[in-house]
């Protein structure tokens, strides 16, 4: 991992949200002060949830211009948007309508479509134009939000999958090993393209990957998808509890 991270260890899962929710909070200020808008990409899962909560909080949810704000998914499950395994529906519930987000400040994966393929290619249209990027360009996202599987995936992007080499589109549809199987997912290139990148990592099932990923000791697990996100000019931050940074050498 060329970039080095910046590994932040919280005691359990909710000090994890918290630190994070702050994090999140002051990287969307300073993009809306700088540039007058932030482009945020989430994730599914556990852990983000927590995050999301901890956002629509009385402690945080006044403190960032979410009028100013662009919801982006970093993947998303091929199921409809009402499916509880959508990552759509999860942040609909937990983040957008608690902050009382406009649809229109949501850039959502269609993953109902028939067709992945073209959906993956729709999406990438539409980050183009959300973010008002020339096409000569790739756009570059503030914040990008990524969880991490126990086999070293992150977003829908699996060990060995061949999108792993895909260096010119953004955003592709894929196979998951998991139900369901079929996936849209930000590609490497469109990661490592963010201004930040955020792993927020918890729970002792994570221990193992954890430390595969932060301090690896061969070149297969200096090869998992998650050892592959490594901004061109961007920072990455890890925000982990104690038991997932459990065999971490830093504690």
């Amino acid at each position: 991992m060329s970039s080095v991270p910046d590994i932040r260890i919280h005691s359990d899962s909710q000090a994890v949200a918290e630190a994070a929710a702050a994090f999140v909070l002051e990287v969307g200020q300073e993009a809306i002060r700088t540039k007058g808008r932030f482009f945020i990409a989430l994730s599914g899962g556990t852990t983000p949830e927590t995050l999301y909560r901890a956002l629509t909080s009385p402690a945080f949810a006044d403190r960032v211009d979410w009028s100013r704000t662009t919801f982006f998914f970093s993947d998303e499950r091929c199921v409809p948007p009402n499916d509880s395994r959508s990552n759509y529906a999860l942040a609909n519930k937990a983040l957008f309508t608690p902050l009382k987000i406009t649809p229109s400040q949501v850039c959502r994966m269609a993953g109902e479509s028939p067709d992945p393929q073209a959906a993956a290619h729709e999406y990438e249209q539409q980050l183009y134009l959300a973010t008002k990027t020339p096409p000569a360009v790739q756009p570059s996202l503030d914040l990008i939000l990524l969880g991490l599987g126990e086999d070293g995936h992150t977003a829908s992007l699996f060990p060995g999958a061949p999108v792993l080499r895909d260096r010119q589109r953004l955003i592709a549809a894929t196979q998951s090993p998991k139900d369901p199987p079929n996936r849209l997912t930000m590609t490497l290139a469109a990661i490592n393209r963010a201004s930040v990148i955020l792993f927020l990592v918890a729970g002792a099932g994570k221990t193992g990957v954890v430390r595969a990923i932060l301090d690896p000791k061969t070149e297969v697990e200096r090869q998992l998808p998650a050892s592959l996100v490594e901004p061109e000019e961007g920072r990455i931050v890890w925000f982990l509890d104690r038991a997932a940074a459990a065999e971490l050498p830093i504690q």
